[in-house]
């Protein structure tokens, strides 16, 4: 990986066996990366890079802008999301297996006494897994026949800068965890952006048209995961 300045902005190029160059900018602090085919030569990228400073620039202010959630400390009465709806976390502490219960309005997380904020954390994290896990299959279910594609793996994981990825060589999707604070709407919509990868790996014109077929409104659901609190942390690549 080599590097490209444009000012006071870093871009990370990255040459693979792909057709076509791809450019992201990344959350939480609006990491630039190009991927180019291996016969491109870093002048052109430049180039390329340079005609789409003014995307560039209002990409990273829309992140900017982006509501952070505030730090998690696990206490009674913090605020935990699962599908888009807040609750009110309630600490029980008990000697027993730790676990995660939605009652009304309230997320009761039980753990043992004296259970670290790490442990806390962790035992949070896998109930979400969890509940994404069961919600996954009845989409696949939906979504394979309409679409076209076999999905032969899942995996759900904490990821940093992405809601989801493919291998089409595998034919495997990789799911973010996150993905279970919100709407199920917006769940629905990575899992079909997945699916329709598998038959067009790249973000190009049939991937749009393919997108536009089989959710018309598509862009209002990633606008609505844009515009959603992001976890508060300090992100690495």
């Amino acid at each position: 990986m080599v590097k490209i300045e444009l000012g006071d902005i870093a871009v990370d190029v990255v040459k693979k066996d792909i057709k076509n160059v791809h450019l992201s900018v990344y959350p939480p602090a609006g990491r630039v990366r190009i991927s180019a085919p291996l016969r491109m030569n870093l002048d052109t990228i430049r180039v390329f890079a340079i005609s789409k400073l003014g995307w560039i620039k209002q990409q990273r202010k829309k992140i900017n802008a982006q509501e952070r959630e505030p730090p998690r400390e696990y206490l009674d009465r913090e605020s935990h999301y699962v599908w888009g709806r807040r609750y009110l976390l309630k600490v029980i502490e008990k000697d027993a297996a730790p676990g995660v219960q939605l009652r009304h309005n309230q997320m009761h997380l039980q753990i043992r006494p004296g259970t670290s904020e790490e442990k806390k954390q962790a035992v949070l994290e896998e109930w979400y897994r969890s509940q994404l896990k069961q919600a996954v299959p009845v989409l696949f279910a939906k979504w394979e026949p309409l679409v076209g594609v076999k999905v032969a793996r899942v995996f759900v994981r904490r990821m940093k800068t992405k809601w989801g990825s493919c291998s089409c060589a595998s034919a495997s999707i990789r799911l973010n965890t996150d993905l279970a604070k919100k709407p199920r709407e917006c769940l629905e919509y990575i899992v079909v952006h997945e699916m329709v990868h598998l038959l067009e790996p790249t973000h190009n014109g049939r991937f749009v048209d393919l997108m536009d077929h089989f959710i018309p409104n598509w862009r209002f659901y990633r606008e609505v995961l844009n515009r959603l609190p992001v976890r508060h942390e300090s992100w690495g690549y």
